[in-house]
C-alpha cells in the first residue's frame, strides 16, 4: 500500500521505527513525542499521557465527540481519548507501519471499536466537510511543507463549534541571522521538518482560515525532562551508532536522527525554538 505523500518523513520514521520503540519507550507507552512533566507527572510514562491530559482539557473534550488524530504516530493518543474521555477517535498517519501498529495497540488495549487508523494525508483527508468535534494535533504539523495547508483542512474537518488543539515545537521569531538558521535546521533537516512557524504565524493562520479564540502558551519549562533526555540519549548512542554505521548495521537515517537529539538541544540553548500549546475555534 505505497503512498507519495511525506516521502521524507515517511522515510524517517520507518527508518528509525525500532529506535523509538526501543530507546524511547514506545512499545510500552504508545507516545513517540514528548511528556508535559509536573506534580502529577514525574517520570517519562506518566508525562507523556499527561501530555494528552493537559490537551484534552485545554478543548474541554466531551464525552461521545469524535477526534481527528491527525498524525497519529502508533496510536496512544486515540487510544487515551477512547479510554479517558470516551471519544470515537479517528487516527490519521503517513506512515504504513504506524497504522498496522496503531491497531494492534488498540486491539490490546481494548478500544478497537471506538478507534479507526488509516493511511492518509492530514493536508487533504478523505473526509467530509464538518466531519469532527475537535482536530488534534501531537507532534505532527511540524511536519507540514505549509502549515497554512493544515489550517485549512483543519477548518474545513470541523463542525460549526469545533475545536483545534495543537502541541508541537515552534520557532521563537522570523528571520533569524544566517548562522542561526543554519544551527536551527541542523536539527530539522535530521527530523524531517521541513521548517518551523512561529506563534505569531500560526495565529496568521487561523485567522486567515476563519478561526477564532486563538489561544498560544509557551510550555518549555514542562517538557525540559524530555528534551534533555534526548540530548543524552544522542550523546550516549552516538559512538555505537557511528561504529555501527561503518558496518552497515545502523543505517544514515539512525545517524541523522541521533544528531538531531543532540542539536535539537542546542538550538534550544540559542532561544531559536520553543514547545508551544495552541487552541482555536470554529465559529458557531
Amino acid at each position: 500500500m505505497a503512498n507519495s505523500f511525506f516521502p521524507s518523513v515517511q522515510s524517517y520514521y520507518e527508518g528509525t521505527r525500532w529506535d523509538y520503540r526501543w530507546v524511547w519507550g514506545v512499545r510500552n507507552t504508545y507516545a513517540i513525542h514528548f511528556g508535559y512533566y509536573d506534580e502529577h507527572a514525574t517520570h517519562h510514562r506518566a508525562a507523556v499521557a499527561n501530555m494528552n491530559k493537559v490537551m484534552a482539557d485545554l478543548v474541554a473534550i466531551q464525552s461521545g465527540e469524535k477526534v481527528l488524530d491527525a498524525g497519529c504516530g502508533v496510536g496512544g493518543s486515540s487510544i487515551w481519548l477512547a479510554q479517558n474521555r470516551n471519544c470515537t477517535a479517528v487516527g490519521i498517519t503517513p506512515i504504513e507501519s504506524q497504522v498496522k501498529d496503531a491497531l494492534r495497540n488498540a486491539r490490546k488495549q481494548r478500544v478497537a471499536t471506538q478507534t479507526s487508523f488509516l493511511l492518509a494525508d492530514y493536508c487533504k483527508t478523505p473526509f467530509e466537510d464538518g466531519s469532527f468535534d475537535v482536530v488534534w494535533a501531537l507532534e505532527s504539523v511540524c511536519h507540514a511543507d505549509r502549515k497554512l495547508d493544515f489550517y485549512q483542512e483543519a477548518a474545513r474537518l470541523l463542525r460549526p463549534g469545533g475545536r483545534l488543539v495543537m502541541a508541537d515545537t515552534f520557532r521563537n521569531k522570523r528571520p533569524y541571522s544566517e548562522e542561526d538558521e543554519f544551527q536551527l535546521r541542523r536539527w530539522l533537516n535530521s527530523w524531517a521538518i521541513p521548517d518551523l512557524d512561529s506563534p505569531s504565524e500560526h495565529a496568521a493562520h487561523a485567522q486567515k482560515v476563519g478561526l477564532v479564540d486563538f489561544t498560544f502558551r509557551d510550555i518549555t519549562q514542562h517538557t525540559m525532562r524530555s528534551i534533555l533526555n534526548i540530548k543524552e540519549h544522542g550523546y550516549k548512542w552516538l559512538p555505537m551508532a557511528l561504529s555501527l554505521n561503518k558496518l552497515g548495521i545502523v543505517s544514515d537515517v539512525q545517524i541523522s536522527n541521533v544528531w538531531g537529539s543532540i542539536h535539537q538541544y542546542h538550538a534550544l540553548e540559542k532561544k531559536l525554538w520553543n514547545y508551544g500549546l495552541l487552541s482555536a475555534r470554529k465559529p458557531v
